[in-house]
């Protein structure tokens, strides 16, 4: 019997016809349900046996609390591991290395899942968490959600498939996301189909029952498919009422081989909206090689597969890992809290290139 309190609670709810609704819900409402690898390896055990079972008819992700989906990983876990290791001198504590590499796997295995799987992606969505929704086949916002690509305030980069997301978008879209961790809200997630839908805030807890009502198939994936598409119709309510955040970006030039002519195009749009605005203002403070690290992850991501994306992804996770960025940005934002991260290089026009090609030495 799963605990109450379990930090990822798996049920199968049973539906009108004899087939069952596999769910998964984030169980850390503290935190934001932040990842951890333990939650991580039980939705791998779960889907993976989902996966053959002909009963099962799709798969709902959802987040306990009215606050956040996943607000990304557990990175003070990610923070004592780095610290010890760089201590050390070598790995003597493996969570960061088993993390990065098994959350990859997770993501990877959403992706080209055979069951229609639907994550409802409320609050925040973020890192990781914008990882799992980005992952599903169904992605599923409210008037509330709010998403984006932090990585630049704590020295990692847009992972979790991040790079395949980034990927789909027009570039400049996808670089100044990638570059100032900006937050999108429902409506321009739809616009970029980052969302595929979005319901009222207030009715996502009646999704799941109102679910196991329909007439779903046992061992029809693609019918269960049309049947959760026709239902989410049902609820869809285009966030009109929301601004349009991304209207205020205007044309700039992005050279993902040049981060200063980058920088200078960027920092060009100062003025032009208080998103924007924002965003400039998290480069600005943001860690050097984490921009440089998302050019160049741009660049790469153009001709690879998605199996490839997420190699490469891994390569970099492990990397950042291993140097202190990563570790201080952390300690900055989260531990200490003091905002005063004292980055390797302090200058976007600091980073040596061989500096940010270690990054992506495993998929040379």
């Amino acid at each position: 019997m799963q605990a109450a309190d379990a930090p990822l609670l798996i049920t199968e709810q049973p539906t009108a016809n004899g087939c069952v609704l596999g769910s998964l819900t984030l169980n850390v409402e503290a935190s934001l349900n932040s990842l951890t690898l333990e939650m991580i390896r039980a939705m791998n055990v779960a889907l993976t046996n989902w996966r053959s079972r002909e009963d099962v008819a799709a798969i709902v992700l959802t987040g306990r609390g009215p606050k956040a989906f996943c607000a990304g990983g557990d990175i003070q876990a990610l923070y004592r591991s780095c610290v010890a290791n760089q201590q050390a001198g070598s790995e003597v504590d493996d969570y960061a290395r088993c993390f990065f590499t098994e959350e990859y796997q997770l993501d990877l295995l959403m992706h080209e899942y055979p069951k229609p799987i639907m994550t409802l992606g409320h609050g925040v969505v973020m890192g990781g968490g914008f990882g799992l929704l980005s992952a599903s086949r169904f992605r599923v916002l409210t008037e509330r959600s709010r998403l984006a690509f932090p990585e630049i305030t704590i020295g990692l980069f847009p992972d979790a498939g991040g790079s395949w997301v980034l990927k789909q978008l027009p570039l400049a879209v996808a670089a100044f996301l990638g570059l100032t961790g900006s937050q999108l809200n429902a409506r321009d997630a739809l616009s970029l189909g980052i969302g595929s839908h979005v319901i009222d805030h207030e009715v996502r807890d009646s999704v799941l029952p109102q679910l196991a009502e329909l007439s779903w198939q046992a061992g029809s994936n693609e019918a269960n498919a049309s049947l959760l598409e026709e239902f989410l119709a049902t609820l869809h309510q285009p966030p009109r009422q929301l601004p349009t955040e991304l209207d205020a970006l205007p044309e700039w030039a992005v050279q993902v081989d040049d981060l200063a002519s980058t920088a200078t195009a960027l920092f060009a749009l100062q003025g032009q909206s208080d998103w924007i605005d924002r965003g400039l203002d998290n480069l600005r403070k943001g860690c050097p090689t984490t921009a440089a690290i998302v050019l160049e992850q741009l660049r790469r991501v153009q001709t690879m597969t998605l199996t490839e994306s997420f190699a490469m992804e891994r390569a970099i996770a492990i990397r950042c890992a291993q140097l202190p960025d990563f570790a201080e940005g952390v300690r900055a934002l989260l531990i200490d809290k003091d905002g005063r991260a004292d980055w390797q290089y302090k200058a976007l026009g600091e980073v040596p290139r061989a500096h940010v090609l270690s990054h992506f030495a495993a998929t040379l």
